[in-house]
């Protein structure tokens, strides 16, 4: 085994561990690894990233359906309504620039993140719904997928976030259902890229075999993982992914200027601050236990006489 292969094997593991925990990132993680470590053309990198991707998708979702956290008429409904989206923005991408689409794409992120990070409303005593209603996720599926099928990503960054903020499911219920989505894409991408693309099955195996044991790793990790912490790490990870895409769109000279990234360094100190400061303020204050909220109410005296009286029980 190589040093580059051995290298991309090893890498992979984190493809796994970001699909099994975070429901997404798989592609976005997926491409660079095979162009720039592996070494491989564009074209193929992407085709084989689809054969990882939703492999790793498919085992992965198997610790989340153990601990109930999927949803399966949702996902199958979304993924099918995803599908024909993708293929849409897939025939509209021609017309597009590629400029344009992956600074769309970025600023997409961004906003999505942004939303991750703040989190839902409180929707009071409102009941989690154990399946979304079927037109919603068609109309949301059609829209993820179109975006998706525009930029040639997995769409688990927009997938995640649709079932979780405009959905309502918990956050380890939208990263378990989202893998059923991812597979089912990555695999009709698949199917499209195979007959003009040639994969080196070899290296696919070897960096779905790493990938997948990340995946079951990470499956674990995200049932133990309170909620907020996996949506905030979620929103995070998208925020970096998307800072990244979009500063691979600016001119060279900018790009390499210290001063923009010392300020890009202060933005994001700030962000998280902001962020860690609204997280503070909007905690929940816990109430006291019934039992010491009532001797708060009623003063020393009641709980001197409630000791007594127990005593005396006892006694008797």
């Amino acid at each position: 085994m190589t040093g580059s292969l051995a290298l991309t094997v090893g890498l992979a593991v984190l493809i796994g561990v970001s699909l099994g925990l975070l429901g997404g990132g798989g592609s976005i993680l997926a491409v660079p690894l095979l162009v720039y470590v592996a070494d491989l053309p564009a074209k193929e990198a992407i085709a084989t990233s689809l054969l990882v991707v939703g492999a790793t998708s498919a085992v992965g979702v198997l610790p989340h359906a153990r601990a109930h956290r999927v949803r399966w008429r949702t996902g199958l409904v979304f993924g099918l309504a995803g599908m024909t989206g993708a293929y849409a923005g897939g025939r509209l991408a021609a017309y597009v620039p590629a400029a344009v689409l992956l600074t769309g794409f970025a600023l997409m992120m961004l906003a999505t993140a942004v939303a991750m990070i703040r989190g839902r409303r409180d929707a009071g005593d409102r009941p989690v719904p154990h399946e979304l209603p079927v037109p919603r996720v068609i109309l949301d599926g059609v829209v993820v997928g179109l975006v998706t099928g525009l930029v040639g990503a997995g769409g688990g960054f927009l997938v995640v976030p649709a079932l979780a903020l405009l959905g309502g499911l918990p956050m380890p219920v939208a990263v378990g259902t989202s893998l059923v989505v991812i597979a089912m894409k990555s695999f009709a991408g698949l199917a499209g890229y195979l007959s003009t693309v040639s994969i080196d099955w070899g290296l696919a195996a070897a960096v779905t075999a790493a990938a997948v044991v990340g995946s079951l790793a990470g499956g674990r990790l995200a049932g133990r993982v309170p909620e907020a912490v996996l949506r905030r790490a979620f929103g995070w990870f998208v925020v970096v992914m998307g800072v990244f895409v979009l500063a691979q769109q600016l001119p060279d000279g900018l790009r390499t200027n210290p001063v923009l990234w010392i300020a890009l360094g202060v933005a994001v100190a700030a962000a998280v601050t902001v962020t860690a400061t609204h997280g503070r303020r909007a905690a929940p204050v816990e109430a006291p236990p019934p039992a010491e909220a009532e001797v708060a109410h009623a003063g020393p005296g009641a709980a001197t006489g409630r000791g007594q009286r127990s005593r005396n029980a006892g006694v008797v």
